[in-house]
């Protein structure tokens, strides 16, 4: 169960990034449309876990590619956004939220 402090600091960091891919990484998402649908922080907040919902599911790789590679200047540019809010900023690693697919699948299967 995570704590306060842990869910506040999910969400200040969920509506940063998503401000982010929207307006000032661009090129690091390949040319998909990215949300950030969770982020889960460690109870010391040195990492997060940032799950994202990508459109066009067939990029989902070449984007988890570009985003692991160019991790450190997205976590820079986030670092610079929440530096004043929090004493670390911890380190990214981004998951694929596929629970709207899941929810098709099982859509789908209902219907048949």
């Amino acid at each position: 169960m995570d704590s306060i402090r842990q869910n506040k600091v999910g969400r200040l960091i969920q509506r940063d990034l998503s401000e982010m891919f929207q307006k000032e990484c661009k090129e690091f998402t390949a040319g998909a449309m990215l949300s950030v649908t969770a982020v889960r922080v460690s109870p010391d907040m040195s990492y997060a876990r940032v799950y994202l919902s990508i459109f066009p599911s067939s990029l989902t790789e070449k984007v988890l590619e570009s985003l692991t590679e160019k991790n450190k200047s997205i976590r820079f540019i986030l670092g610079k956004k929440i530096g004043k809010q929090t004493r670390i900023i911890p380190e990214l690693k981004f998951f694929v939220d596929d629970s709207l697919d899941y929810i098709d699948k099982i859509d789908s299967l209902l219907k048949q």
